[in-house]
């Protein structure tokens, strides 16, 4: 009997993200009985614009989980860790580390694992300093794709990606161009393409409803439609075939314009894991349409045996993996290059015999899953029971025990000097902060509404006093006949009747001021006094607070009150937040909390960020 392993799997891929591989072989070993705790991808490369929404999802998954962590199925747990994007500069990798190591350690010691197996899709120098963090049984790194040749962003993963290869003690490869690759770096790699779950194929009896509706003959696709995906060549095909249906089961990943726009392609978007048999089995014909290019050089399209073991025959571009597939199982894919061929090929597709879906379906099972996890552990179990036998395991072990705790000390050491360096005693919290003020030139309007501090940036009550002299110079300039003051904060006294007795000692007249003393926080600030603002008939303010407080305020009153023109009229010079340099620990706090509030308002909705 296969001993059960705490396995802890580093992805390159989210759990709720297209199903492939990384969920399908943890989710097996998770129903075997081993324990699996799933860390989503921490990424390869720089953010992008176009990443905004998985970062959203990230945060949502962390905020509804218990501290990033959550038990997706029995035996497996996700881990969807906060990270900063910077999977290539060392402070941050030392940040990332030392607070993925944490929370991984409380992670494993709250669900019971110990000495757990390390099996990392991804080779990035956080996931080889966690790894280092973890100390394993053992290090699998799982080589699914070449990452350098994804994106530009990447290419910088490839010296740390060849110490990958050299340090773990198995690396699987999913295609032939990878495993020649990995073995220039180790001699303990193995070829492992990705498996079929044939058994969901062939359970499947029932055609998905809308396959059914589609005039026949139907080529299909399963996969994201992502910028490997070719869609000219489908587009010319397409047109070519008129009476032969595209369907596409798929997310969008790139613009998919052009295809939603031929009448005999169909775009069905993603569909669940569960729901794929279904599509499939109403295929007449299933396609590869990948561009050939270095990345796709390295690509095991595990769709192909998907299709065949749906008893569908299937049409390729020319893919290496496709002709290395095609000489171990007798020409099973037709292989196409160029549209006419691609045609072509699908007619020959359309033609084949019952003989030849029967072979396409035993090929599949001598692809399955069961199949390949079974030799995995095989080779998991023999490095395992290498490593027992080797003499001088303690030792090493023992030695390289220290070596960690001297690298993390000196790490630890490194890192508190340089923020220490960096927070107090340069510029960059000020650099940091300068996207949270906003100004514009005073301009006549209908009120001066004046947001009062509470207890302010400093966390301590008072620092109404400079933005109440702000709002009455601007009144002596004339450039409003009212005085708005906004808190409902009370100490001593109500702050917003003190903001008025200030005004009117300075010779502003009584009725020229208007309290508004119920709203606890902007939000609050903003609502009441639009309310007020609408009241009155007013349509343009200049809105008065602190320098810091200001983008908050003007984006959360475009969002309540975008029919009242609001012009940012902050404190010119503040008091709290003086500084010839660096920052001062209170500081540094006011600015943090003004960034935390920011980004909570964001989560509510409370901001206009279109302007």
């Amino acid at each position: 009997m296969t001993p059960r392993h705490d396995i802890i799997c580093i992805s390159s891929i989210d759990w709720d993200f297209i199903w492939q591989g990384h969920q399908e072989i943890m989710s097996r070993l998770a129903a075997d009985g081993h324990r699996v705790l799933f860390v989503e991808n921490t990424g390869v490369r720089q953010l992008r614009v176009s990443d905004v929404g998985r970062v959203r999802d990230r945060i949502r998954n962390w905020w509804r989980s218990t501290k990033g962590f959550r038990e997706a199925r029995p035996n497996l747990y996700v881990y969807s860790p906060l990270v900063l994007p910077l999977p290539y500069s060392r402070i941050a990798r030392w940040i990332n580390t030392w607070l993925m190591a944490r929370s991984l350690s409380r992670g494993m010691r709250a669900t019971g694992f110990s000495r757990p197996i390390v099996w990392t899709f991804l080779p990035t120098p956080l996931v080889r300093a966690l790894i280092e963090a973890i100390n394993p049984r053992l290090t699998i790194y799982h080589c699914v794709d070449d990452f350098a040749a994804s994106s530009a962003g990447a290419r910088r993963i490839v010296a740390s990606e060849e110490r990958m290869f050299r340090e773990a003690d198995l690396v699987f490869v999913t295609s032939e161009q990878l495993r020649q690759r990995a073995s220039q770096y180790s001699e303990r790699v193995h070829l492992l393409p990705s498996g079929v779950n044939v058994d969901a194929f062939l359970a499947a009896t029932e055609v998905a409803e809308e396959i059914k509706q589609l005039p026949r003959p139907v080529a299909g696709y399963v996969g994201g439609l992502h910028q490997w995906f070719d869609q000219e060549l489908i587009a010319a095909v397409a047109s070519l075939r008129p009476q032969t249906t595209f369907a596409l089961i798929g997310p969008p990943q790139v613009d998919t314009s052009r295809l939603s726009r031929l009448p005999n392609v169909k775009l069905f978007g993603q569909r669940s894991h569960a729901e794929l048999p279904a599509f499939v089995r109403g295929f007449d014909v299933g396609l590869v349409p990948y561009r050939i290019a270095d990345y796709t050089a390295n690509v095991y399209p595990a769709k192909m045996n998907e299709y065949l073991a749906a008893g569908k025959p299937v049409v390729s571009t020319d893919l290496p993996e496709v002709r290395r597939f095609n000489a171990q199982y007798g020409g099973l894919v037709q292989i196409a290059t160029g549209a006419a061929d691609f045609s072509a090929r699908i007619d020959d597709a359309l033609a084949r015999t019952p003989e030849s879906a029967a072979r396409g379906i035993e090929t599949a099972r001598a692809n399955s899953w069961e199949h390949r996890i079974t030799a995995m552990l095989s080779l998991i179990d023999a490095a395992l029971a290498r490593r027992d036998d080797d003499a001088r395991g303690w030792e090493e072990r023992l030695r390289r025990l220290y070596a960690v705790a001297r690298r993390r000390t000196a790490q630890v050491v490194l890192t508190a000097g340089a923020l220490l360096v960096i927070l107090f005693y340069t510029p960059l919290v000020w650099w940091v902060a300068g996207p949270l003020r906003v100004s514009a030139p005073p301009q006549p309007a209908d009120a001066i509404v004046v947001f009062a501090g509470g207890v302010g940036e400093s966390g301590r009550p008072g620092g109404f006093q400079e933005r109440v002299a702000h709002a009455i110079d601007l009144y002596r300039a004339g450039y409003a006949p009212t005085l708005v003051f906004s808190s409902g904060y009370v100490f001593t006294l109500r702050e917003a009747e003190v903001m008025k007795a200030v005004a009117v000692d300075n010779g502003v007249p009584a009725d020229a001021v208007v309290l508004e003393e119920a709203a606890r926080n902007t939000f609050e600030n903003v609502e009441r006094s639009s309310r007020i603002a609408r009241d009155h008939g007013w349509r343009r303010i200049l809105l008065v607070s602190s320098p810091y407080h200001m983008r908050r305020a003007v984006l959360t009153w475009r969002r309540i009150a975008p029919d009242i023109g609001v012009t940012p009229t902050p404190v010119p010079q503040s008091a709290f937040y003086t500084s010839n340099w660096g920052a001062s620990v209170e500081q540094i706090r006011g600015i943090v909390h003004e960034y935390a509030a920011i980004a909570a308002y964001w989560w509510r909705d409370w901001l206009d960020l279109t302007a």
